[in-house]
């Protein structure tokens, strides 16, 4: 391929829309105002656009997703001004989901990447769940009007209630809300330290359930 191929066929497009994906893992975001974004997920941008840390619902930068366990947080920014804003996190596949107003979604905070600043959210903890890492118990409740992107590590798999996920893989959920469910069977297959052996119990029919085939936290030990 010459230069002049290479320029052309990889530079941006634009189809008009605000959340636009240059591809499945490097979002652009035409920016006329304000967006959230995961803190350190920027890898370019042009225009006059500001960044600043942005305080949680429970408060301080650094709370965004506040760890019940390990006091670790997952940090956000808010970007302003105008211009084009280049996301992109580990390599991730980046899904884009469209919330009318009411509509809601929860979502892992390791996989949050970026939301109009229209969207509400609210740090919620499973408080039921015990014995896996705290990224598998505390959320994001994000609520619509507006676009969230969400990250996934491979392809995800939306599933409907009544399901059981392991909660490493776990990924985002809405109109269910989890419970717990211990199987000793899986205990005594691969140790109680497994994630696999703590799971999240989604009951009903209401809903869909995303996973992804990787594990994304470690369980306590």
């Amino acid at each position: 391929m010459n230069i002049d191929d290479f320029v052309s066929t990889n530079e941006p497009t634009d189809d008009g829309e605000q959340f636009q994906l240059e591809n499945d893992k490097l979002l652009d975001i035409a920016l006329d105002g304000s967006v959230i974004a995961k803190a350190g997920s920027m890898i370019a941008y042009d225009g006059d656009i500001s960044f600043e840390g942005r305080s949680s619902a429970e408060g301080g930068i650094t709370g965004f997703l506040k760890e019940a366990a390990t006091n670790e947080g997952t940090p956000v920014m808010e970007a302003t001004g105008t211009g084009h804003l280049y996301l992109a996190d580990q390599e991730k596949k980046i899904q884009l989901l469209e919330l009318e107003a009411g509509q809601s979604v929860s979502v892992n905070g390791n996989d949050v990447l970026a939301f109009e600043s229209s969207v509400t959210y609210e740090i919620r903890t499973v408080e039921s769940i015990a014995g896996f890492s705290a990224g598998g118990m505390t959320n994001v409740f994000l609520e619509g009007p507006g676009t969230v992107a969400i990250t996934t590590h491979g392809e995800p798999l939306v599933l409907r209630p009544p399901v059981r996920t392991d909660p490493s893989a776990t990924v985002a959920w809405s109109e269910t809300t989890p419970g717990s469910h211990v199987d000793s069977a899986l205990s005594n297959l691969i140790g109680q330290s497994s994630d696999e052996t703590y799971q999240l119990e989604f009951t009903g029919s209401d809903g869909f359930v995303v996973v992804q085939p990787y594990e994304e936290g470690a369980p306590q030990q």
